[in-house]
């Protein structure tokens, strides 16, 4: 079990006012915010120029929380040719939107809450399927979640290997 970065190496010591879990570490706070963890890592360039088109990037730097649900620049390179381009241009800008916010979730849900869920309600207002596969793998609807628990100062980050297209929002063309 972690915590952060840190691993779990004794639970359950008993106090008279409480419950101690002993770590491995120390956790420090998360400095950074979702969007700035976004631009450090290099891994999300078309989702940082895809949320400064939306207008969103001042909403996720916010005080949240919010849990995201990161497609890396390989997802958006999944989608058919012409795609994130036409969804930059200022005319898509709403629908842009709604596929990027269908990428959030309200509150901070780490990995293990979220695999606890069938669905997760986003900020679009539509719902995520949430499936546990025999082999352990994690599915957002029909993106992978590859990686997790990135904590940031307003939420968490899970990073997702495909791009999650609302029900009613098909790909511009």
């Amino acid at each position: 079990v972690m915590v952060d970065d840190a691993k779990v190496v004794k639970t359950d010591v008993m106090a008279k006012n409480g419950v101690i879990h002993v770590i491995d570490s120390v956790i420090m706070p998360a400095e950074n915010d979702i969007v700035e963890i976004a631009i450090d890592s290099g891994s999300f360039t078309t989702l940082v120029a895809a949320l400064k088109a939306a207008g969103l990037v001042e909403t996720l730097q916010g005080e949240g929380p919010f849990t995201v649900f990161a497609p890396t620049d390989d997802a958006f390179d999944k989608l058919p040719e012409g795609t994130v381009e036409s969804l930059l241009e200022p005319e898509n800008k709403a629908q842009l939107k709604a596929v990027l916010t269908y990428h959030v979730v309200p509150g901070k849900l780490a990995a293990a809450n979220v695999v606890e869920k069938d669905s997760l309600k986003t900020v679009q207002g539509q719902k995520l399927s949430v499936e546990t596969k025999s082999s352990g793998d994690v599915m957002l609807n029909d993106a992978k979640v590859v990686k997790t628990d990135i904590i940031a100062s307003n939420g968490v980050i899970h990073v997702i290997d495909t791009v999650v297209l609302p029900a009613d929002e098909p790909p511009a063309k």
